[in-house]
């Protein structure tokens, strides 16, 4: 059986994950949960079956290769920069922070300095795969906070590749060894040489490159290469990356999509790899339930506790503290907070590097393990009460509106469409209306987005549409259609719900990516639910039928499914 280790870990990773998945969702608990108690079953230290631990963190770093990789796809460089301001000093003092309070936690356990260093930045820095999946669930990627937080975690990431590289060198010195002062600056001066040789190879090469390539690709037709292609760039890229110039795989593949982010055939790409970043991502979660020994909770539960509150606490502080003092918004400083409550993928390298060096013992593994599984089962339920905190603060912004009689859209306006979502969809489908001198009104709940159809002319509400207040300003009583250019079928459907409630005769019509998702938007009370593949395709064939050939041919049957 031991030529067969790859098989049965992934057999009994997707297998246990789905299993425990479905339990958690069941009990109304995020999926992540479930992925961790697969990972904790299938680990070495529960009876039964024990997964290969060598081979479920490599197979979790592919997926944390393609979900930077994908984030790469929707990050340009001027995205980058635009938020390097707040960005790159707010995750330094963080990381101080978090550092200084994992330090003096070793003091007061008797550890060596060297110790408390390694065990303070190994709680300091973000996971990348719970941030980046939390942000994508909620639409916030290509937001300005999501920026913020992306951009925050990328200088993280840079800030533990140092220390990574550092470590060694520094060893003796942390272990209280006398070393080389000569030997710690040429190893620091090496390292940043490195680093900025890859940035300056990949902006002056690999955009110029990547893009073509995949252009020449994407010319021959096939999307099988087309897909070998996207993922050869991805772990191409991020592998090279690292055994050439030292950086990190999450580094190297985030550049790679940013660069590739210049091409026309992004989007694409990036709906190519969707499927293999999901299913890795999950074994990055089962891979930390298998690193973890639930008897510590046991043996050492004020130890755990401790190192739980500098994650969810005294890291989510620190990042409030310093986004507003930058002067950004209390929403904004909270949803970073909340992102970066979570430690991941890094802490769990530097800590076996410390290990391996001799300065970090088996305990500080322990409880930074302990503290990742805590804080990544906690933070999905944080994002939920920030959540249900930006409801109610949408809700009070739609009374303080009303209360100042200064609605965001026209008193007297009536027989207009209710557009929700402003996106490349809704945005064109706004403009195609209004060239018909349709009246119009949109909700969308991204500020940057609002400004843009405000700008445009149309009256636009700031908020959520799942929240009843927020759809009450756009006077659904007085509407005669609502078409929802949102690609959330579950969110969807709950807004057709309300707008039922609110007026059973209006027109709704929802946009959907499946067969499933038009049954589910329609059970819920949408009139009609367009698919794009569908309309692509009566399009394509209208275009056919059109040649006098053809003329005479029975007309087409309708694409939009109706209730």
């Amino acid at each position: 059986m031991h030529h067969t280790s790859l098989i049965a870990i992934l057999v009994a990773g997707f297998v246990l994950a789905f299993i425990f998945g479905m339990i958690a969702q069941r009990l109304r608990l995020s999926p992540l949960v479930g992925y961790l108690i697969a990972g904790i079953i299938a680990g070495p230290f529960t009876p039964g079956f024990v997964g290969d631990q060598t081979l479920a963190p490599q197979l979790a770093e592919i997926g944390v290769i393609l979900l930077m990789f994908g984030v790469g796809l929707h990050f340009s460089l001027g995205d980058l920069l635009e938020v390097k301001a707040i960005a790159l000093p707010g995750a330094i003092v963080q990381i101080v922070v978090a550092t200084a309070l994992g330090w003096g936690m070793a003091e007061l356990l008797g550890w060596s300095h060297g110790a408390g260093l390694v065990f303070g930045l190994a709680l300091s820095v973000a996971s990348t795969v719970v941030l980046l999946r939390a942000l994508e669930e909620r639409r916030l990627v290509e937001t300005t906070k999501g920026r913020i937080a992306i951009g925050w975690l990328i200088v993280e990431d840079l800030a533990m590749v140092l220390a990574l590289v550092l470590l060694p060198a520094l060893s003796g010195l942390l272990k209280g060894e006398a070393g080389e002062a000569s030997e710690v600056w040429s190893k620091l001066f090496i390292t940043l040489a490195k680093v900025g040789a890859f940035i300056a190879f990949m902006l002056i090469v690999g955009r110029r490159v990547i893009p073509w390539i995949l252009e020449r690709v994407a010319g021959t037709g096939s999307r099988e290469l087309f897909t070998l292609c996207v993922l050869a760039i991805a772990l191409g890229v991020a592998f090279g990356s690292a055994e050439l110039f030292g950086v990190s795989f999450a580094l190297g593949a985030f550049f790679a999509g940013m660069m590739l982010n210049e091409s026309e055939f992004s989007h694409q790409a990036a709906n190519e790899t969707l499927p293999l970043r999901e299913a890795f991502a999950v074994l990055f979660f089962v891979s930390v339930g298998m690193l973890f020994n639930p008897m510590i909770l046991l043996e050492k539960p004020l130890e755990v506790l401790a190192v739980f509150g500098i994650i969810v606490i005294g890291k989510s502080v620190a990042a409030y503290a310093i986004v507003r003092a930058f002067g950004k918004p209390n929403s904004t400083a909270l949803m970073i907070s909340v992102s970066l409550a979570q430690i991941g993928e890094f802490s769990f390298i530097l800590a076996q590097l410390g290990i391996d060096e001799g300065i970090l013992s088996k305990d500080g593994q322990d409880l930074i393990l302990a503290g990742a599984l805590l804080s990544i089962v906690v933070n999905p339920l944080l994002f939920g009460w920030l959540d249900r905190k930006q409801a109610r603060a949408d809700a009070a912004e739609a009374d303080a509106r009303a209360d100042a009689a200064v609605p965001p859209v026209p008193a007297d306006i009536s027989g207009h469409v209710i557009l929700i979502g402003y996106g490349r969809v809704g945005s064109e489908l706004a403009r195609l209306l209004t060239d018909h001198h349709v009246p119009l009104v949109v909700i969308d709940g991204e500020d940057s987005l609002i400004d843009k159809a405000r700008a445009a002319g149309h009256p636009a509400i700031l908020g959520n549409a799942v929240n009843e207040r927020v759809l009450r300003e756009a006077v659904p009583e007085r509407a005669t259609t609502v078409m929802l250019a949102i690609p959330q079928a579950l969110e969807a459907g709950e807004i057709i719900a309300k707008l039922r409630e609110l007026n059973p005769a209006l027109s709704i019509v929802a946009r959907a990516h499946s067969d499933n998702e038009v049954k589910h938007l329609l059970q819920h009370g949408a009139d009609g639910a367009v698919m794009a593949e569908r309309e692509l395709a009566h399009s394509l064939a209208e275009m056919v039928l059109a040649a006098p050939v053809y003329r005479g041919a029975r007309n087409l049957p309708p694409s939009t499914a109706l209730a």
